[in-house]
Formats: C-alpha cells, sequence, structure tokens
C-alpha cells in the first residue's frame, strides 16, 4: 500500500492549497479516508475525514476546508481556503479499514502519506 501526497507549498494568509493523495494497493472508496497535520512542537491533529459515509472536520478548519475522494482516480484531496497563520504544519493522509471508533485518532489508521509541507506567509 501506498499513498503518495502532493500539492502542499507556500501561500499568504487568506489563500488556497489543495492537497492530493493518490493511493496504490488499497481502494480509498473501502476505507475511512483521513488528513491530519503536526505543527512543530505540538501533537498530530486530525483535520477531517470521510467514515462510513459521513465528514468530519476540526472546529480549527470547519467552513474553510473541504475533503473530498475520487473513486475512479484512488485519490483523495483537501482543499483549503482562506488559510490562516495558524494552519502551517505538515500534511498527511490516512487511511483505516472500518470501523473507526474515533475518527480523529492517529492509532485508528493504518497507512500514511509520506506528508506535505503547508507554510503560510506574508
Amino acid at each position: 500500500v501506498q499513498l503518495v501526497e502532493s500539492g502542499g507549498g507556500s501561500v499568504q494568509p487568506g489563500g488556497s492549497l489543495r492537497l492530493s493523495c493518490v493511493a496504490s494497493g488499497i481502494a480509498l472508496k473501502s476505507y475511512t479516508i483521513g488528513w491530519f497535520r503536526q505543527a512543530p512542537g505540538k501533537e498530530r491533529e486530525g483535520v477531517s475525514c470521510i467514515s462510513d459515509g459521513e465528514i468530519y472536520y476540526s472546529d480549527s478548519v470547519k467552513g474553510r476546508f473541504t475533503i473530498s475522494r475520487d473513486n475512479a482516480k484512488n485519490t483523495m484531496y483537501l482543499q483549503m481556503n482562506i488559510l490562516k497563520p495558524e494552519d502551517p504544519a505538515v500534511y498527511y493522509c490516512a487511511v483505516g479499514e472500518p470501523p473507526l471508533v474515533r475518527v480523529f485518532a492517529s492509532c485508528e489508521y493504518d497507512y500514511w502519506g509520506q506528508a506535505t509541507q503547508v507554510t503560510v506567509s506574508s
């Protein structure tokens, strides 16, 4: 199983980025998919996920980020709009075999992408 991320970079506050995560070896449509991030000195936190048909967002990104999945391309996305100075982090895509008990618990996920850096700076 391999998850390959792309799309990170540097933007100004208020800007947008779209992260992509292409999966091989598994069919994303059969799994819970999630995005996590980890800033320096902080714990990894769940940002968004799709689990059993439900979409979840952390309070810090609700209304600004959108998670999606393209089953034909076996790819998951995180559209990030209105990026704020508190959003910079290393972002990870993750896949877990359902059912998950806690959708934002890292330990519930089985496969992880290699991470991509997001920087927000003026």
